[in-house]
């Protein structure tokens, strides 16, 4: 198996795991998360909505890029594709209202605001693409879609790595509310770049190629 594949098989794993564990909070409500987000002023309102459909997000999103199911199945990745978009668009709404509730101060606000933002517009471009049957755009669309979704799960790694290096909660949160999303969207793009530079280098001359 490629390096790429066994990646995509980690990811998987992590955001099937992540996504499962958010589950919780259609049973508990703001009453199972964390303490600071439970202090959010809009925990009530908008956070069982977030994390329920954030949940489904992380676990449809790796399906959609593994190419051999998409092209087994095509009518389920356009079915999950389709629950795919929905979550992210309605999740992102709730992550705004989130945002502005805060207890991360003007930093959190800017941070996790953004992040919520960048995944509907990233999102939304997907669908977008897809509609006008640009497949190319739209894969590198969900790709970035998929990276701002993931941040559930590096917010989850980097929380208990704060606690073990003894950083302040305070600080550490309004760092992570950047670190959760910045880093991922960063690698996807590098990782798009590369990919779009082997698309096109140019193929080795053959012999008779060779000999003109």
């Amino acid at each position: 198996m490629k390096l790429a594949g066994v990646w995509l098989w980690v990811f998987t794993a992590l955001a099937v795991l992540v996504g499962l564990a958010s589950y919780r909070y259609l049973v508990l409500g703001p009453a199972g998360a964390p303490s600071n987000v439970a202090a959010n002023r809009f925990a009530a309102s908008a956070l069982v909505l977030h994390a329920s459909l954030g949940a489904t997000a992380l676990i449809l999103g790796p399906a959609q890029f593994f190419a051999s199911w998409r092209a087994r199945w095509p009518a389920w990745h356009r079915r999950s594709g389709t629950l795919y978009v929905t979550c992210c668009l309605i999740g992102g709404v709730a992550g705004l209202v989130l945002a502005a509730g805060t207890s991360a101060g003007p930093v959190g606000v800017a941070g996790f605001g953004l992040l919520a933002a960048c995944w509907i517009g990233a999102t939304a471009n997907a669908w977008r693409f897809a509609r006008a049957r640009n497949f190319a755009a739209h894969r590198r669309w969900m790709t970035r879609s998929f990276a701002l979704t993931f941040a559930a799960v590096t917010l989850r790694l980097y929380l208990p790595l704060a606690i073990m290096a003894h950083i302040d909660m305070a600080a550490a949160y309004r760092a992570i509310s950047f670190l959760c999303w910045v880093p991922n969207l960063a690698v996807a793009e590098l990782w798009l770049r590369q990919q779009g530079a082997v698309r096109t280098i140019p193929p080795l001359a053959g012999p008779s190629q060779s000999r003109g």
